[in-house]
């Protein structure tokens, strides 16, 4: 019989969910589905909500509150902030006699599962590097350069992969002069054009412009979102495929996988509404091109330090297989019918082993950073 002493502990897992971005529905989606995959034998869980004001709370069955949007049961959370508290949370519940402090419990990983800004673009990593915390996912420069689109395409123009034209507005140039700034863009060609904002995911403010009058449109749909608005020329005959990366200093690319949009083209609706866009696993591209495309997913990946995870983005022109790098998003959705966990799946890697392998990577990231020295010794 096993001495239930010698048994090894329970990693504790604090899962990190909600957020104050547009996003935010996204990863409460995405939160059910990780939850729901760590398993109860190896892990001890506790569910952290952030809402759309930033509080962070806790309690029994906290996604189930955050989904019916009642709080009353929740108690606040005090964000790590120093090496000490992540191994000890605290809570504060309010009583009669006033607030009372108490220690939550001590974590080992943080596993956020937040899209968009204030958790995707490095805040959120930040935070946790200065707790000195384990967690998943990219670090500050992998996470701040993947969720900025404009960076990131300087970035891999420097790398030699290939993106579609673009130009970045500022919102003071649209409320300045709009005739102005669309004149710019034109120069850039024939349309379609798509206005997106620079730091947001899920396709959450993009718009397709037909037309001048559209243009104008998306750009102010756009500039809602975000203070720098990338433009990017549309690609003829335009297919979408997606490939998933997984790993730190060795990343591995997945399979390639295609979308197949319900609407014009892959918008939000299309992904969590609709639930209607059809996925192509893995996609029927030539050998070669799908060797590609895995070739430029790493070569992305690695130009920012990326870790753990990021799903690598890229349209193909049907009509001449040309391939262009969009984007690498560092937190990509974990729902039951994001691509990034059905790539994996489709490569041999089930979900449940993919949150497992997330986490051990997390953990040899937390190592390499011990390794460093950060003050000078005599």
């Amino acid at each position: 019989m096993t001495n239930p002493s010698s048994s090894p502990r329970k990693l504790l897992v604090a899962v990190l969910f909600g957020g104050r971005s547009g996003e935010h529905d996204v990863s409460l989606m995405s939160a059910r589905s990780v939850l729901g995959a760590l398993d109860p034998e190896r892990y001890e869980v506790i569910q952290i909500g952030i809402t759309l004001d930033g509080n962070w709370l806790t309690g029994e069955n906290t996604l189930d509150a955050f989904e019916k949007k009642d709080f009353s049961d929740l108690v606040s959370v005090i964000p790590p902030t120093e090496p000490a508290s992540c191994q000890s949370l605290y809570v504060i519940h309010v009583t009669k006699a006033g607030g009372k402090l108490e220690v939550l419990s001590e974590v080992d990983v943080f596993f956020p599962v937040l899209h968009g800004p204030f958790g995707e673009d490095g805040t959120m990593q930040g935070l946790l590097e200065l707790a000195d915390a384990a967690y998943v996912g990219a670090g500050v420069a992998g996470s701040s350069v993947g969720m900025d689109k404009g960076i990131f395409k300087d970035v891999m123009r420097a790398n030699g992969i290939p993106l579609v034209e673009s130009m970045l507005i500022l919102r003071t140039e649209i409320e300045k002069d709009m005739n102005a700034v669309i004149e710019k863009i034109e120069r850039m060609g024939m349309y379609p054009f798509f206005a997106k904002p620079a730091n947001l995911g899920s396709s959450v403010g993009i718009s397709k412009c037909n037309s001048r009058s559209d243009l104008g449109e998306g750009l102010m749909e756009a500039a809602r979102f975000d203070r720098r608005i990338i433009v990017e020329h549309g690609v003829a005959n335009v297919r979408e495929i997606e490939v998933s990366v997984l790993g730190n200093e060795d990343p591995q690319a997945s399979v390639c996988g295609e979308v197949m949009p319900s609407r014009e083209f892959y918008s939000y609706e299309s992904k969590y509404v609709d639930g209607t866009s059809g996925l192509i696993i893995p996609s029927q591209l030539p050998p070669e091109v799908s060797e590609k495309i895995r070739e430029y997913a790493i070569r992305a990946y690695k130009a920012i330090d990326c870790a753990g995870m990021a799903r690598a983005d890229f349209f193909i022109d049907g009509a001449t297989n040309q391939i262009y790098l969009n984007e690498l998003n560092t937190l990509p959705g974990f729902t039951s019918i994001s691509m990034y966990p059905k790539l994996w799946q489709a490569s041999g890697l089930s979900y449940p082993q993919l949150v497992d392998r997330l986490i051990e990577l997390a953990l040899e990231r937390k190592a390499q950073r011990d390794h460093t020295e950060h003050r000078r010794t005599a």
